[in-house]
């Protein structure tokens, strides 16, 4: 089993995927081997990635492991699991501390309610506009805000305490934050998978390039930073290889090929 992060990894920032690296996702698919997408993005732009792979009924790990689908052809898709919280007490923490923020909670599949509209480009799916008190009522695996002001101590404290966790990240030099369940990863997905393929924990490989990687390296057997990620995430791997300009995925898909190949049948 080989779990594959999208952005940075498979795909360049321009949307580019190799065809050697095309190539050996197909070969080592025909081989047995199970090829898992395991992305931050939410299940509306990770499927067409799938898709693209030819990973029809493959599965998929998106929202950083709070969605967990099988990809369905003609790009359909069958939900596995959901995680999610009710966003009202999200929206209350964030409201108090930041009273000018633009939210978007995620429509699983679809893209976003937002109670504003999110410049382009910076999030994935369809943008439907909705006041706040709509949305304090949704269910959500997600919860996005963005031109956040820098958060007081207590702010991080009042979230966790709602059972939620708080990733903060920058797009354009914009401040963003990303609010998501407690404890739900792309490790917790990927391992309930593994368990469902009955594949060995040491028979796992993982590949990726950011912060939302690092418990998904230190779960597989086998975890290979890019060359370009952080010392963070290089310090949770056992190997690194080439970077995205480089198609460093490629080295791994590869030689886990090779492995495959010279096992022979299971």
């Amino acid at each position: 089993m080989i779990a594959l992060d999208v952005d940075g990894t498979l795909m360049t920032p321009d949307g580019f995927i190799s065809s050697e690296t095309r190539a050996l996702v197909a070969a080592l698919r025909d081989a047995g081997t199970r090829v898992v997408l395991a992305t931050g993005r939410p299940l509306v732009a990770a499927l067409p990635v799938a898709y693209d792979l030819g990973l029809e009924g493959g599965w998929v790990v998106a929202s950083n492991g709070s969605v967990t689908a099988r990809a369905e052809g003609p790009e359909g898709f069958t939900l596995d699991e959901t995680i999610t919280f009710r966003a009202g007490g999200a929206l209350e923490v964030i409201l108090r501390h930041m009273p000018d923020i633009t939210v978007a909670i995620e429509e699983v599949g679809v893209g976003y309610w937002v109670n504003a509209q999110f410049p382009d480009r910076t999030i994935m799916g369809r943008q439907t506009v909705h006041d706040l008190e709509l949305l304090s009522d949704l269910d959500t695996t997600r919860l996005v805000a963005v031109d956040t002001a820098r958060p007081a101590p207590e702010f991080t404290a009042d979230v966790a305490s709602l059972g939620l966790a708080l990733t903060h990240f920058s797009i354009e030099e914009t401040s963003w934050m990303d609010v998501a369940p407690r404890g739900v990863s792309k490790a917790s997905a990927l391992d309930r998978l593994r368990e469902r393929f009955g594949v060995a924990p040491e028979a796992t490989t993982a590949v990726g390039d950011g912060g939302n990687d690092l418990e998904m390296l230190r779960w597989a057997g086998r975890g290979v930073a890019m060359g370009h990620a952080s010392a963070e995430v290089v310090a949770a791997a056992d190997d690194i290889t080439g970077s995205i300009l480089d198609d460093g995925v490629a080295t791994v898909l590869r030689d886990l090929l090779d492995e495959v190949t010279a096992a022979g049948p299971a």
